[in-house]
């Protein structure tokens, strides 16, 4: 397994570690990246401390020879007790390879070559570049321009979506304002839709006969309860003692007929 790995599942050294990405991909994030270095806001952002640097992008001589002069040039500090863990200083980006600035710069901690990962370390834009003026001179040869084309065989140098980076700016131009529509300031909403079955003036507009339905319903109601609670009240109240004997005789004589009139006899 690969170095710091854990023993279970641990990370194979045989992993599809690399992806392959088109040529033209990357050279399209190449040239991206280089031009976020040369915006203050994201070389701030990324943590560098350009508040002394007179220009980005910073270009500078050929003529630093020795470590001390590079150190001279970026006026880094110490790096006492960060053995392990160094942050992504300056990249210098130089034109020729058995330049004596290699030399000069290679001792340095944080400062390494050109590189698309290192341009961008982390997928974060906006690195402190530090160019030579050999190799900036060889950046319009290299990836060309919008007049000019590339070395590069069938590399075309990607235009910019917008010509004005201002969006505000250019919608309250007066040439976009005078063609857009007025602002409506009266605004018509649309009504809220009520359900018939709750609200009785909706009902009322698709029906006009619903209100004499609902009166006569509830008429109808209210004496079908009147009758039920009259007919209960009448089943409820006591009997009178005459009433009672002659409903008592009634039965007894209604029984005594039964008997008489069937085929069956008395044992």
């Amino acid at each position: 397994m690969c170095r710091g790995g854990r023993m279970f599942a641990p990370t194979k050294i045989w992993r599809r570690w690399h992806r392959k990405i088109k040529v033209n991909q990357k050279r399209y994030a190449v040239v991206s990246a280089i031009a976020s270095s040369a915006v203050p806001s994201l070389v701030m952002a990324r943590g560098h401390k350009i508040e002394s640097v007179p220009e980005l992008p910073l270009v500078i001589g050929d003529s630093a020879e020795k470590t001390s002069a590079a150190i001279d040039i970026l006026k880094q500090g110490k790096t006492r007790n960060r053995r392990y863990i160094s942050r992504k200083g300056s990249l210098i980006v130089y034109g020729t390879e058995g330049a004596k600035l290699v030399k000069a710069f290679r001792n340095i901690p944080g400062v390494e070559r050109l590189n698309l990962l290192k341009l961008a370390p982390g997928g974060h834009l906006g690195r402190f570049v530090i160019w030579t003026k050999s190799a900036f001179e060889k950046l319009d040869s290299i990836d060309g321009s919008f007049d000019k084309t590339s070395e590069k065989k069938g590399y075309i140098l990607p235009r910019s979506k917008m010509v004005n980076a201002d969006l505000a700016r250019t919608i309250n131009s007066d040439e976009v304002q005078s063609v857009v529509k007025p602002i409506k300031k009266k605004v018509k909403r649309a009504p809220m839709k009520k359900n018939p079955l709750k609200n009785l003036n909706t009902m009322l507009k698709l029906n006009p006969y619903a209100k004499t339905a609902r009166r006569m319903s509830l008429l109808a109601e209210a004496q079908r309860v009147k009758a039920k609670k009259e007919k209960l009240d009448k089943k409820r109240a006591q009997i009178p003692k005459e009433e009672a004997a002659a409903i008592k005789a009634a039965g007894k004589a209604w029984y005594q007929t039964m008997i008489s009139d069937s085929d069956y006899t008395e044992f």
